[in-house]
């Protein structure tokens, strides 16, 4: 039985590859990755750990709009002074990735944080509905 309740919460997070069609305008020249990723479960949330080397906190964009969660990151291209590549087999670019969120996911307290290269996403789950008393204002 537990089996079946981790695949359910784990469906909390749907994943969606970002794919650049043909015409759509890119800001940036060059070429654009999809970040691996992990996805655990814990009690109280599900972590998101994406691998996106070369991606420090200040070239990083999250943003979480209509239940999507988009993460950009922008990686600076470093070749040394007086040098020009003759041969590359590492390419670079930037890392980009949407994830659909489920109504189980307590959105206002998401939290990330990088550290060499590793992106984690803490996605709380919202608890079950808790009954309150409605208090009723005079017309």
């Amino acid at each position: 039985m537990a089996n079946e309740n981790s695949t359910l919460h784990t469906q909390d997070v749907e994943k969606q590859e970002v794919q650049v069609a043909e015409g759509t305008e890119r800001t940036r020249p060059g070429r654009a990755y999809v970040p691996r990723a992990d996805i655990y479960e814990i009690e109280e949330a599900l972590v998101v750990l994406a691998d996106m080397p070369g991606v420090d906190q200040n070239s990083l964009d999250i943003t979480l709009e209509k239940n999507v969660l988009s993460i950009r990151g922008h990686v600076e291209t470093q070749n040394p002074d007086n040098y020009n590549l003759a041969y590359a087999e590492y390419e670079v670019g930037d890392y980009e990735r949407n994830f659909t969120l489920s109504d189980g996911i307590d959105t206002d307290n998401i939290s990330a944080s990088i550290k060499n290269g590793v992106l984690q996403i803490n996605l709380p789950k919202s608890g079950p509905a808790k009954a309150r008393k409605i208090n009723v204002l005079a017309a």
